[in-house]
């Protein structure tokens, strides 16, 4: 039983520190941003770990997987929050973002499961094909979501510091002006996800209405 019991699998409980960092980030977000930066940047780099130990000790559960997206997308939320308070006059703009963020990785996480499938990360041949390269090349997913962090946490430290400077350009700043084409793409297949998800959950509509009217 207690080999059962998945609460204490390894994968989860790196999902709780997880969460405490999270925690610990966002409460010295809005002042201190040499502890919250690493706070957030331990909890991300946890964020590699929990997967792999879930391969490796046959520890992958629904709980963890729900868990890991839910600390994920939390988090970077908060960031987008805090970072409307330091950039006001883009707070539209983070209000879109953290909106198509939450409501497209949910809607799709919710249609996996009704379908049956075993992870969101699951994607069939009739699904866009960059959206199938995105959750199918572990390297490209991997790219996107650290450069998508990577852009906001720039953003973050962009607002109390420049940093260092190589050749007097602020390293901060040029790494928010690189990463954010990424930062853009990553809305953009956020949308393409949730439009999927859409369309996916309205055909299991129509197909359960079908099947409702044939037996009458």
């Amino acid at each position: 039983m207690a080999d059962n019991n998945i609460f204490l699998f390894v994968p989860n409980l790196i999902g709780y520190a997880r969460v405490v960092l999270g925690v610990g980030s966002l409460y010295f977000m809005p002042t201190n941003y040499i502890l919250a930066s690493w706070c957030y940047i331990l909890s991300g780099l946890l964020d590699a770990f929990d997967g792999y130990a879930a391969r490796a000790f046959n520890q992958s559960t629904k709980f963890g997987a729900m868990l890991d997206m839910l600390t994920d997308r939390c988090a970077t939320m908060c960031l987008l929050a805090t970072l409307g308070t330091f950039y006001p006059s883009y707070l539209f703009v983070f209000q879109i973002v953290m909106v198509v963020d939450i409501s497209c990785h949910w809607v799709h996480l919710h249609t996996s499961n009704v379908l049956g499938k075993t992870s969101h990360k699951n994607v069939g041949e009739e699904e866009n094909a960059l959206l199938r390269f995105y959750y199918t090349s572990r390297p490209f997913l991997f790219f996107m979501c650290a450069g998508n962090e990577l852009f906001y946490s720039m953003l973050y430290l962009l607002h109390f510091t420049y940093g260092y400077t190589f050749l007097g350009m602020s390293v901060i700043k040029v790494l928010v002006i690189l990463l954010f084409p990424v930062a853009v793409l990553k809305v953009i297949l956020a949308v393409m996800q949730g439009g999927s998800a859409w369309r996916n959950l309205g055909y299991i509509d129509i197909k359960e209405r079908e099947e409702s009217e044939k037996k009458n």
